[in-house]
């Protein structure tokens, strides 16, 4: 546009505009301030006047300039703050602080990390071009305080010199650390590779260099078994002790109920109630009651240790709880949230012995329609302890017991609750959980795949519909809560399953809903596929969370839910526990609560996946060492452009295949119809096809196994 000729007392204000407007205009493009004066056909004797108008722009930050060309400033980034988890391919995900502004997770690449590792607090620059159906994108623009200043590793190589370097789990294969050489010992023991260690960090970011850090303890060599779980434990910074001031106020509590603690209690010890837990259970959270009318209307009890009543808020105990969050479950280990004293003795429901509770009391119709409920503070008796293996029995006629008629009960109810349930729409995978067996000496003899029985399902049933009456009961009253979070998936991992889904014969709507996808899993259940589609849902959904604000729960498909009936292992219980009957004063802090109890959660099932991973590569192990030619049978599970991935259902393990090691071809990979098909031979490798496989290679330290297709030619084995 040309600019008219204008007064001088608004020349300069006209010209500031019409310069101003173009710069920072949609099209614009960088240029020289001779290109722009004659872009806008600017008079030769306005040119002095614009100059000057340039530099007031410049010095303003209005506009700025590189390379002499003229250009709008960068656009600010939105930054948010959180604390960063890596994954050890090397990308992180960012849980936010404030949930409500940034609801979802934040992805960082691997190459915009920084020299940021797992659990540093961080402040991310969003960029707003990359937000996809996963989430936002970011960077990490600044490390605000560092989540440790001690590591575990292991040594991976020791140069002549004594320098040596370390693998870092929690920092992942790309940030190795650099111990130099002269570096204090530790004890008489002549470091080897292999050799698992504690390391404090000298130097997170030397430039142009490593990670630094000194040795401060050996834990043992990644050959031995028996130290497995005290490298999981330094591994992810797991409480080893408990605070004196806590063990001391649980101690003064005694070993026996008083009775000035039955006090405005409802005394329920005549009513019948029992529990139903693991055989090596030894903290009883919840213990069941029931009966039914002439009318065959049921009454449900749902009794929780009322361990509120222990730990009132900002005492020692609270404290521990606050930072603890959960207790943490090894395959060898129990690291409980709260003393013995109290999780295995005073607030554990143990049969004959009367235990202070909180109760939910429900009453259903003969179809299973609540009706009425009511939640008070009672004490009860606990009849009977019983492991899900004695319910089982008991359900399937091959036992009796005095209880057998109230367990039959259960099961009618639990079956009506899991009707409405599947109604509404909720999801019910039913992926089975395994038990892996071992010796004194932490090495496995053998994995046990614990059923997802009736006896589960009916404590599983009761003990979700007393988390959510309480919920709902809560809202109700207007008090605040601490929701359990299960948002939707997002569409890109949605379309992902749906293909799975599809890829093995199953028939889906074009858009599912959770009812379409519950009736999936009802009919994979009689298929082989069964577990593979649960696996393949358990990937496409996000983590669950906890939040004072609520979203809703996806997979349960409910309004309103929160977790109420595990107090002794969880935090977040006692914080509901304490709602119920207004003893959390100080509300305004539920949201770091939540986030803190939601971040020691992901930590903790880290710690818990690791080491049963670890323990199922050592099985892996001696099932070579005993047959080296023995062979697998498995199912693809997932088809990716270098190879193929695969579960071997004895042992709920993933395993790759790279193509190299597929048949003797070049594989090529057609993405839209996800499948891998030979140049020459014309095999096709798809999801779900089964497959014969043998074990090529473990890798204790990378948490990884290698294998090779069944009657191909064996390459040498290797380990470590």
């Amino acid at each position: 546009p040309k600019v008219a000729p204008s007064k001088n007392g608004k020349l300069y204000e006209h010209l500031t505009k019409t310069i101003t407007d173009y710069i920072l205009g949609k099209n614009y493009i960088p240029m020289k301030e001779s290109t722009l004066f004659e872009t806008l056909r600017i008079p030769k004797n306005q040119h002095a006047t614009c100059k000057k108008i340039i530099t007031d722009l410049l010095v303003s930050d209005v506009i700025t300039v590189n390379k002499k060309l003229l250009q709008a400033p960068p656009k600010r980034q939105e930054t948010m703050t959180g604390t960063i988890h890596l994954h050890p391919k090397g990308f992180g995900f960012v849980e936010p602080d404030d949930s409500v502004t940034f609801p979802q997770d934040v992805f960082i690449p691997k190459h915009l990390i920084a020299n940021a590792v797992d659990g540093d607090k961080v402040e991310v620059a969003i960029n707003t071009a990359q937000r996809s159906e996963k989430g936002p994108d970011g960077k990490v623009v600044d490390i605000l305080e560092r989540g440790r200043t001690h590591v575990a590793g292991i040594i991976l190589k020791i140069d002549p010199s004594g320098q040596m370097i370390i693998h870092v789990p929690l920092l992942g294969s790309t940030k190795p650390v650099l111990i130099p050489a002269g570096s204090k010992k530790i004890g008489k023991k002549k470091s080897q590779v292999g050799d698992r260690i504690t390391v404090k960090i000298l130097d997170w970011s030397p430039k142009n260099s490593m990670i630094l850090g000194e040795i401060t303890e050996y834990l043992g060599h990644i050959s031995d078994p028996s130290c497995d779980t005290l490298a999981a434990i330094k591994e992810y910074a797991l409480p080893e002790e408990f605070p004196e001031d806590a063990i001391e106020e649980a101690k003064s509590f005694g070993s026996k109920i008083k009775s000035s603690d039955l006090a405005k209690r409802i005394d329920l010890t005549e009513t019948t109630s029992f529990t139903i837990d693991p055989e090596t259970a030894k903290d009883f959270d919840d213990a069941l009651s029931i009966s039914k009318d002439p009318q065959g209307n049921y009454h449900l009890g749902v009794h929780i240790a009322d361990v509120a009543h222990y730990i009132p808020a900002d005492s020692a105990l609270d404290r521990l709880a606050s930072v603890r969050c959960n207790s943490t479950y090894l395959p060898d280990k129990c690291i409980p949230m709260l003393p013995e004293e109290l999780s295995n003795h005073l607030c554990s429901l143990k049969p004959k012995v009367i235990r202070l509770t909180v109760s939910v009391l429900m009453h259903f119709d003969s179809k299973g329609t609540l009706k009425s409920h009511s939640i008070a503070r009672t004490y009860i008796k606990s009849a009977k302890r019983f492991t899900y293996e004695e319910a089982m029995a008991i359900i399937d006629g091959k036992a009796k017991s005095p209880f057998s008629n109230d367990i039959h009960l259960m099961v009618e109810l639990c079956h009506l609750l899991r009707a409405k349930r599947s109604a509404r729409g909720s999801i019910d995978f039913s992926l089975p959980d395994t038990v892996i067996e071992l010796n004194k000496e932490g090495e496995p003899t053998g994995i046990r795949v614990v059923p997802y029985d009736l006896s589960h399902q009916l404590v599983e049933e009761f003990m979700l519909k007393a988390n959510e009456i309480v919920a709902v009961h809560l809202e109700l009253e207007n008090k605040p809560l601490l929701f359990r979070i299960h948002e939707k998936p997002s569409e890109e991992n949605s379309l992902d399953f749906f293909a799975l889904a599809r890829s093995l014969g199953f028939p889906l709507p074009q858009s599912p809903t959770t009812k379409d996808i519950q009736n999936l899993f009802d009919e994979a259940k009689k298929t082989p596929f069964g577990q593979q589609l649960s696996v393949g849902f358990i990937r496409m959904m996000k983590m669950a969370y906890y939040s004072p604000n609520n979203v809703g729960h996806y997979g349960l498909a409910l309004e309103h839910y929160c977790h109420f009936t595990s107090p002794i292992r969880r935090y977040t219980d006692i914080i509901i526990q304490r709602l119920l009957f207004d003893e959390q004063k100080e509300v305004e802090y539920l949201d770091k609560i939540a986030n803190n109890c939601s971040s020691q959660e992901r930590v903790s099932m880290k710690a818990e996946n690791s080491l049963k991973q670890l323990k199922k590569l050592r099985l892996l192990q001696k099932y070579y060492n005993e047959d080296p030619s023995r062979k697998y049978q498995v199912a693809i599970t997932r088809i990716k452009p270098y190879g193929i991935s695969f579960e071997i259902p004895s042992l709920l393990l993933e395993g790759f295949l790279h193509i190299s090691e597929l048949e003797n071809d070049y594989f090529v990979y057609d993405g839209q119809r996800n499948i891998l098909t030979g140049k020459h031979t014309g095999i096709i490798h798809k999801i779900g096809q089964p497959l014969e496989v043998v074990l090529d290679s473990v890798d204790f330290i990378l948490l990884e196994s290698k294998w090779q297709l069944a009657g191909t030619k064996k390459k040498e084995k290797r380990s470590r």
